[in-house]
């Protein structure tokens, strides 16, 4: 008698046997569970990205921003990875690219 035969009684451990399909169930039941967060999280993640690549590529002097802190300005001048917003008549910040999160229509600071 061994010290496992103490926990588990050998009757109870032949019982539960491996199932006799083969075992593909599990293996099924994973595929289909990244599938599903395929669907549902990875690849609208992966679309908001590309759209903001594209409006972040699409920037000109002069568009109308809101940045990611809600500070909304005029695109001023644009470098490699960081770009110069002015906020207010003379007022002139300069943030990183990714820092904006959406063009405004023109005029929309004149309105507001």
């Amino acid at each position: 008698m061994s010290l496992l035969d103490f926990f588990i009684s050998p009757a109870a451990a032949q019982s539960a046997a491996a199932p006799a399909g083969g075992g593909f169930g599990p293996l099924i039941m994973i595929a289909v569970m990244f599938v599903v967060m395929w669907f549902l999280m990875i690849r609208p993640q992966m679309k908001r990205q590309k759209e903001h690549k594209e409006l972040i590529t699409k920037l000109g002097k002069g568009d109308e921003v809101i940045t990611s802190g809600g500070i909304a300005g005029r695109v001023d001048d644009i470098g490699d990875n960081f770009i110069t917003v002015e906020i207010a008549e003379g007022t002139k910040i300069k943030l990183q690219k990714n820092a904006i999160s959406a063009v405004l229509p023109k005029g929309t600071l004149k309105s507001a």
